[in-house]
């Protein structure tokens, strides 16, 4: 799905980002993750030199092909493309249901009606908030850009916590919040092609993001559900929420272009967006927290290179202080998360 999911996976997704928060505080560079704590012993866990190089390509690959559909084959249609991603995989996912062992975890979640209403809903519709607006944000921004803004969302996580006293701050906190927040802002003071709607639109989908992280902490507390499981239940739901969404915003436009683009261009960027999330079912039972996020911060280095590789983007040398900067406070709050 796009980042996190990228487009769901944009990603996130993403994630992520795409970071999942779990219930300590780890932050978990999962692009579709629902929820977790850590996932039981997996029947099919893989060593994490294996799976972490496969998810970096696979995450940095959907975030540059879905840019690549934006930006280069000018198919300018976000709310689209994650409608797409979304049903490609809730029927992939029901099939991998039935083919293999990988949502067996689905059998574990007791799906009722007032726990879908209550649950499910409201965390599918910031599901969707967070995907739309994350891939709109490519409309105008570059991808190097937009991978620093990222690294607000777990301050974003954060203060939505402290607001809502669901976690009690402390002064370690408080100074990755500002190590963090400078780092942003640094690097967006050094954007040369700075782009007050695609900020914007940026700063709302990690709003979402935050919320979504926050809101599946609270209402799905003790739940197990690795991402796939997750999307088992979500692809469904996001994809309804984003049909009613689609006729107001790019109406019937993205179908007079399918032609032009092509099946096969658009069969295969959902494939690498749903690959992702199968990948991510091995990568949260690979490694440490630590590991995990650290391996999202190379990945999101590697793309920052491969923007200005291959789209040609700028960075100024305050962008890269100011992320460095974001990053090492996105290390130590994953450490402090973890004590």
């Amino acid at each position: 799905m796009a980042e996190k999911s990228s487009a769901s996976h944009e990603e996130q997704v993403q994630m992520l980002e795409v970071h999942e928060e779990k219930h300590q505080g780890d932050l978990l560079p999962s692009p579709v993750s629902a929820t977790t704590p850590r996932p039981q012993a997996s029947k099919s866990k893989v060593s994490a030199a294996m799976i972490i190089p496969i998810w970096i390509i696979l995450s940095s690959a959907v975030i540059i092909y879905n840019n690549h559909l934006y930006n280069t084959m000018q198919f300018r249609y976000p709310v689209f493309l994650v409608t797409w991603h979304l049903t490609f995989a809730a029927i992939g996912t029901r099939v991998l249901q039935r083919t293999t062992h990988l949502i067996d975890g689905a059998k574990d979640v007791n799906m009722t009606k007032d726990m879908f209403v209550k649950s499910i809903l409201p965390i599918g519709l910031l599901f969707s908030g967070s995907l739309i607006l994350s891939n709109t944000a490519y409309l105008y921004l570059s991808v190097a850009y937009i991978q620093m803004l990222k690294a607000f969302t777990p301050v974003a996580i954060l203060l939505i916590s402290w607001t809502f006293r669901i976690q009690d701050p402390s002064k370690r906190l408080a100074v990755i919040v500002l190590m963090i927040s400078l780092g942003v802002a640094l690097a967006s003071h050094g954007e040369l092609r700075f782009n007050l709607v695609g900020f914007l639109t940026q700063a709302a989908a990690v709003g979402f993001e935050a919320s979504r992280l926050v809101m599946i902490q609270i209402l799905l507390h003790g739940l197990k559900m690795n991402p796939l499981v997750s999307l088992h239940y979500y692809a469904p739901v996001c994809a309804v929420i984003n049909l009613a969404v689609l006729p107001f915003t790019e109406g019937l436009a993205p179908f007079y272009e399918l032609a032009r683009v092509g099946p096969l261009i658009l069969l295969t960027n959902a494939a690498v967006a749903f690959l992702l999330n199968i990948a991510a079912v091995f990568l949260v039972g690979a490694g440490s927290g630590l590991v995990l996020t650290l391996a999202g911060v190379f990945k999101d280095i590697l793309l920052i290179s491969g923007s200005v590789l291959l789209f040609g983007a700028t960075i100024t040398p305050l962008q890269v202080l100011g992320y460095s900067v974001a990053l090492v406070g996105l290390v130590l709050y994953k450490t402090a998360g973890s004590k």
